[in-house]
């Protein structure tokens, strides 16, 4: 006797998992969240030019000098399972995505200096993960009601950011 639920190897049984065959339960799947992760190292000063250095180094510290991280960051995109592609995005794609609009502009450089879309941006790990959400946004085009749902910004082990885009008004 088998327990209920448990496939018994009979052709009446497979691909079923309860009452539901797989297909069934992927065509009727509410939300599917599929994310990509990369790494870059960058310098960076946090430093509002219109604070003196007084203030700048009572509010940021020691991060008021330049220095550096191993960033990490990771993009997820939102949406329904494609019928035909079974996919809610080409995870291929989002990370080429990936790859030209973040890692190739930001890894090894100096986010203050040489990072043209940083320009008057206060390097934090919050105002990147709004910069990058910024820069992927337009390019996110999965299946039929995919969109972009977060952009994680990890600047050490114990910090990270989550950005889940603009706030609706």
């Amino acid at each position: 006797m088998h327990s209920v639920g448990i496939p018994t190897g009979r052709a009446s049984n497979r691909g079923q998992i309860g009452d539901l065959s797989v297909e069934s339960r992927a065509a009727m799947s509410a939300i599917v969240e599929i994310s990509h992760s990369l790494e870059f190292s960058a310098a960076h000063r946090l430093h509002n030019p219109n604070f003196t250095d007084a203030e700048n180094l009572a509010l940021y510290g020691p991060c008021n000098t330049l220095h550096g991280h191993n960033y990490g960051v990771e993009v997820t995109v939102r949406g329904p399972l494609s019928k035909e592609t079974g996919m809610v995005m080409d995870l291929n794609v989002l990370m080429k995505l990936m790859q030209s609009e973040i890692f190739e502009p930001v890894d090894h450089k100096n986010l203050g200096t040489d990072v043209p879309f940083l320009e008057g941006v206060i390097s934090t790990a919050e105002n990147l993960s709004v910069v990058f959400w910024d820069r992927l946004l337009p390019h996110i085009k999965g299946g039929e009601g995919c969109r972009l749902h977060r952009v994680r910004v990890t600047e050490s082990r114990s910090n990270r950011v989550d950005y889940y885009g603009p706030a609706a008004s």
